[in-house]
């Protein structure tokens, strides 16, 4: 029997409908991109352009890199900036918006599916605050690496569907040099722009918004008598979901503001993010995070920080016993969704004697500094028998004594669940990631680019889009880190 294939369009043949754009004047400013001089392809993404039913070989012609580095625009599209507010290190900032991104248009595939494509780097727009409104290489290589990365990962983010650079300068800690980053996710909406109509009290402004939002992206709470406080519900138990998909990886997001958390609990906005290396909870990614305020230990609490803020913003649209009896799903459904993520990643079941087993296994991966992601991919091999089958674990610890006592009791919870060895490490193998994005492999990949050899993108794009899987040619990418990684320091300006 033919299988459906989805149609596959040229740039000029993508259907836009851009419901963003037809909200009142007052959440947006529509302008065009401000272009990048003699651009360049650095990278394409075909698994991304498949969202939005675009023929990869589009990405060849000329039209595509001027589409995308803001010379000409798409028809269809009507590009403008997003009006947003937020809390920035805990103090809210009354205006931010796009200030170095357009939203293009929304493209609508043929499933129905709605994406917006957001264009970084397209100049200055009413939002930029000083700023000149461009994106560098370097960042933009870090977001478009770790949108698929974690896409690879099985956790909620946007894509990125290429890498359009420049040789024209812009000036950061140094000077260094353009690029655009074209973006995809279903909305860039944001907890900062509801806040943003709060606090001017602009309260009808904010629930068009509202409604708009659950129109196009909770269409089933839409005639519902309190579907604001579902909305909000909703959107709790999203973000407690993202948070323990976050800590079970061992990713770091750095800069967790208002204006960086979506309102459909997707992973948005990559800058000075880290993977752990050695486990360490108090591990803090972002240089300017001087007080470890997004540390990775505390993004959890942050998560509900947040969602605080959002309540608080939605309050006209309910009472304050709603969106408080709103709020308090967030630590249920944050600690179901760790423990449910983190019982995968040792092959057991749910038990009462899960959380103090994990618990003990954090502090000995805590004391002996033993990576993360190394231990987990290591433990799928673990034997309940054959203990000497478990040197090469073994070995990860100082202490092998302490590591003995817990093996010990893993081994015990292992045999009662009843699954034998090899199915276990089949399941396993699905869960418990061989590669993740280190920031080594990022920087070396931004160095060589910067060069205009952008191979090194290339090559880890397609190893992160697969990361469970075995890649003999690569494996050196799923050892230790170099000794000079621990020199790399990220910060809000990456």
């Amino acid at each position: 029997m033919d299988r459906d294939f989805p149609p596959q369009h040229k740039l000029e043949a993508l259907n836009f409908d851009n419901s963003y754009a037809r909200l009142p004047a007052v959440f947006h400013a529509k302008l065009t991109p401000t272009a990048i001089t003699e651009p360049y392809l650095v990278s394409f993404n075909e698994s991304a352009a498949g969202l939005i039913e675009l023929d990869p070989s589009e990405s060849q012609r000329s039209e595509f890199l001027d589409y995308f580095s803001g010379q000409k625009i798409l028809p269809g599209a009507e590009p403008l900036a997003m009006l947003y507010a937020g809390h920035q290190f805990g103090h809210f900032v009354p205006q931010l918006g796009d200030g170095r991104a357009i939203l293009l248009g929304e493209v609508v595939n043929s499933r129905g599916e709605r994406w917006d494509l957001h264009l970084k780097g397209a100049g200055e727009t009413p939002f930029s605050r000083s700023g000149d409104g461009r994106a560098v290489l370097r960042s933009s290589i870090r977001e478009y690496l770790c949108c698929e990365a974690m896409h690879g990962l099985g956790i909620p983010t946007t894509r990125a569907l290429c890498i359009v650079g420049s040789d024209m300068e812009v000036y950061r800690e140094q000077i260094e040099t353009s690029a655009t980053l074209l973006r995809l996710a279903p909305s860039h909406v944001r907890f900062g722009s509801f806040e943003v109509f709060f606090y001017r009290n602009q309260h009808d402004e904010l629930k068009i918004l509202a409604d708009y939002v659950i129109a196009q992206h909770y269409p089933h709470l839409a005639n519902a008598a309190d579907k604001y406080p579902q909305f909000l519900r909703e959107v709790v138990v999203r973000t407690a979901h993202l948070m323990a998909d976050w800590q079970a990886v061992g990713f770091a997001h750095g800069v967790m503001n208002t204006d960086n958390m979506s309102i459909l609990g997707i992973t948005l906005d990559y800058g000075p993010y880290g993977f752990l290396d050695h486990y360490d909870g108090g591990f803090i990614c972002n240089h300017s995070d001087h007080q470890g305020r997004y540390a990775f230990d505390q993004q959890p609490d942050i998560g509900a920080w947040n969602l605080t803020c959002l309540a608080q913003a939605l309050t006209p649209l309910m009472s304050v016993a709603e969106a408080r009896d709103a709020l308090s799903t967030y630590q249920q459904s944050f600690v179901e969704q760790y423990l449910d993520r983190i019982a995968a990643k040792l092959g057991l079941p749910r038990s009462p004697a899960l959380a103090p087993l994990v618990n003990r296994l954090l502090e000995l991966l805590h004391e002996n500094r033993v990576d993360y992601t190394i231990f987990f991919r290591r433990l799928n091999a673990f034997q309940t028998a054959a203990q000497s089958a478990n040197d090469a674990l073994r070995d990860l610890f100082l202490d092998r004594a302490a590591f003995d006592g817990w093996a010990q009791d893993y081994a015990a919870l292992l045999q009662k669940s009843g699954a034998p060895d090899h199915l276990r490490k089949t399941r396993m193998d699905r869960i418990n990631p061989k590669y993740i994005l280190r920031n080594y492999m990022a920087q070396a990949a931004i160095e060589k680019a910067q060069a205009h050899d952008f191979s090194e993108v290339d090559r880890l794009l397609k190893l992160l889009q697969s990361p469970f899987d075995e890649h003999p040619a690569l494996e050196h990418y799923a050892g230790l880190p170099p000794d000079w990684a621990t020199s790399i320091e990220v910060s809000c300006s990456s």
